[in-house]
């Protein structure tokens, strides 16, 4: 059983020193070779790709960012965005609080939390693709 082992280690040695080339310096390129790591840029594809782009332009395509807070007053109400003529919002009324004010919001003018009285406004939303 010993002499397997230390045949294959041998066999092992002998293919590694094969491998190295003139200057005793390994034949086997290493993956970084081609100038170092990827980054993220480099290697992504499709959907990632092009969200990344997009983040780079300062745009959101597909609402993944948090929403632009506004005063939430009839004149400057927060905007909600919607692919439908409808939506519902959760409204946390108080910074402390943990209850959720759930309400439609359809689309047309403004319309106010029932709790605390923000004022919401539904925008028309078109998808990236």
């Amino acid at each position: 059983m010993a002499s397997r082992l230390l045949r294959g280690a041998r066999a092992l040695a002998a293919q590694v020193l094969r491998a190295r080339g003139p200057n005793a310096v390994a034949a086997v390129r290493s993956v970084a070779s081609g100038g170092g790591v990827p980054t993220d840029d480099d290697q992504a594809t499709g959907l990632e790709r092009e969200v990344m782009m997009a983040a780079r332009k300062g745009l959101d395509p597909y609402n993944m960012l948090a929403p632009k807070a506004a005063s939430g007053t009839k004149e400057d109400p927060n905007l909600v965005p919607s692919i439908t003529s409808k939506r519902i919002v959760g409204c946390i009324c108080e910074e402390d609080n943990s209850a959720v004010i759930w309400f439609w919001l359809h689309k047309g003018e403004t319309q106010r939390c029932p709790s605390c009285g923000t004022h919401y406004k539904l925008v028309p939303h078109q998808l990236a693709h």
